[in-house]
């Protein structure tokens, strides 16, 4: 229920600054907004907008380094920008939560689930902790979480990416807070999993009256979650609207830039020889977990050739990352066998020469935890290219400075920086450089876009696509983003539990008639029109009845 009359939040000329080579410079630059109890405030905009400062910011809270430097923060009228620092602990996690973007880094993989979501409303004595651990299951039932009764007393890195963001919905839920800022919650999920995520927090906020902030670069999510958007760049609102008014009539040219579908796509290449040997090949691998008495893959063969993508999509737990660590040699096949130019290569990565490792590097998803960030980037570059080519002093320099500008990074700029002083797009770009330093055959891509706003991640396919011609890269690309597909692909291979459900050139993947997983998959890609979700729940609930 809203209460249009008093606003829960407000911000008024907020200002905020980092500090960046002994100077001080502007992120948030004189932002105003308000929030109304059980209201949802959508903010977008592309990387660097400003927009997880300003849900911080909400909070009372900036990241170090950074200091608020004018305005106000109103949370229920206590002014949070000059509040003594008790006064703002107390009201974070009770009245005010928060829900981060990688849940996978926030929860301690040291203890349980349920231990680290009664810690605060026990320790606050909102609860004691039988009525917490009694509470988080119910929040867990409510979030449509499986087995409630029993996740809760799995550690983190024994669920699912898109069961852990609906534990940590939970845990933000575990004080019943008045504010929730949400900070890309689904950035790193599959369509299907998003689709039960984005219906789980819209339920639960709706069911509390919860004010949210809701943070994306996801035009068709925030068009489901969002009462108003904001959009911002460079730290500063371009325009504010209700959001039917923001999606069908936008008034700003940046705004309306971002509303533009993706345009691009890859070039088409000449079909595959029947004779050609691939790069890489699976072939007949089933894989699993000493713990485990089940497969996790279970008879999955791919070829991933020279200058060509292979796109690897399916849900949460479908097999795509386990499929890339047996191809890395982390979790060696019980069956099957991986070739490299056609011939075996050990399923070990500890027996792998260090030419059979130089041949498969990975790109991760999350740059932000896949850089060291004690390491300046000459060295993050420069160790694959001395430890596989052997690459040193004068020769070394030469060749991180060429890969600098093949990846569109100025030299000069960024070649002693480190990953704390680039953007979300940049430190990708580095993750790039680092996976083509060691001059490999085959480049695993693991979402590698999914985290980035929609301009920025264009340009790094077009990055990827760029290097693929000019170095004759295979590509294995892990995503659920269909659209990513449609743009970079050239074999699509679809994996439902651990197997293969159907694999094929990308038109012939995407022509109807669709096998049944496949058009699940399609059809759980968000459009920009707000009563998408609703459509899409109330149609499934149609067909299990």
């Amino acid at each position: 229920m809203k209460d249009t009359n008093t606003p829960l939040l407000t911000m008024q000329n907020l200002q905020i600054e980092g500090l960046s080579e002994d100077r001080w410079k502007p992120i948030v630059k004189g932002v105003d907004l308000s929030l109304v109890k059980g209201e949802v405030l959508g903010l977008i905009g592309e990387s660097g907008a400003g927009k997880s400062t300003i849900g911080l910011g909400a909070m009372g809270y900036v990241r170090d380094g950074c200091r608020f430097s004018g305005g106000s923060v109103h949370f229920d009228g206590i002014e949070l920008t000059g509040a003594d620092r008790e006064t703002r602990r107390n009201l974070r996690s009770t009245r005010i939560a928060y829900v981060a973007q990688s849940a996978a880094a926030s929860f301690n993989p040291a203890f349980k689930l349920i231990n680290q979501h009664t810690e605060f409303p026990v320790r606050r004595g909102l609860m004691s902790r039988e009525d917490a651990r009694k509470d988080a299951i119910e929040l867990y039932r409510q979030l449509q979480l499986p087995n409630p009764e029993e996740i809760g007393f799995r550690y983190p890195h024994q669920v699912s990416g898109g069961q852990l963001q609906r534990a940590m919905t939970a845990m933000a839920m575990a004080c019943r807070p008045d504010l929730i800022i949400f900070d890309e919650p689904t950035t790193a999920l599959d369509v299907t999993t998003q689709i039960e995520v984005l219906s789980a927090i819209r339920n639960i906020v709706e069911d509390f009256g919860t004010s949210a902030i809701y943070i994306t670069h996801d035009l068709s999510v925030v068009a489901q979650m969002a009462d108003r958007i904001m959009v911002l760049r460079h730290g500063a609102e371009v325009e504010a609207a209700d959001t039917a008014t923001m999606l069908n009539a936008p008034k700003q040219a940046y705004t309306k830039s971002l509303w533009a579908v993706r345009s691009f796509k890859s070039a088409q290449k000449v079909p595959v020889a029947a004779d050609a040997v691939p790069a890489v090949s699976l072939r007949g691998v089933t894989a699993q977990y000493p713990a485990m008495k089940t497969p996790v893959l279970n008879n999955v063969s791919i070829d991933f050739h020279a200058g060509r993508t292979v796109a690897v999509v399916g849900e949460s737990g479908s097999g795509k990352s386990t499929t890339a660590r047996s191809l890395m040699g982390l979790l060696p096949p019980v069956q099957g066998e991986i070739l490299l130019n056609g011939a075996p290569l050990s399923p070990q990565f500890r027996k792998r020469s260090k030419a059979q490792l130089q041949a498969v590097q990975m790109i991760y998803q999350m740059a932000d935890t896949a850089l060291n960030p004690k390491q300046r980037i000459r060295d993050i570059i420069g160790r694959p290219m001395t430890y596989y080519r052997g690459l040193k002093g004068r020769k070394l320099t030469e060749e991180i400075r060429a890969l600098l500008d093949d990846i569109e990074l100025e030299p000069d700029q960024y070649i002693n920086r480190l990953p704390s002083e680039l953007s979300g797009g940049q430190k990708q770009r580095i993750g790039i450089a680092r996976a083509l330093a060691a001059g490999p055959k085959l480049v695993i891509c693991d979402e590698v876009t999914s985290a980035l706003d929609q301009l920025v991640a264009e340009g790094i396919l077009r990055l990827l696509d760029k290097l693929q011609q000019e170095h004759n890269l295979a590509y294995m690309f892990i995503t659920h983003d269909i659209s990513t597909v449609r743009a970079i692909a050239d074999e699509v291979v679809v994996m439902q539990h651990g197997k293969i459900v159907e694999q094929g050139p990308k038109a012939q993947i995407f022509s109807p008639p669709f096998q049944p997983y496949t058009d699940l998959l399609l059809s759980s890609v968000p459009e920009m029109d707000p009563g998408w979700l609703d459509r899409v729940l109330a149609d499934r609930a149609a067909k299990r009845a």
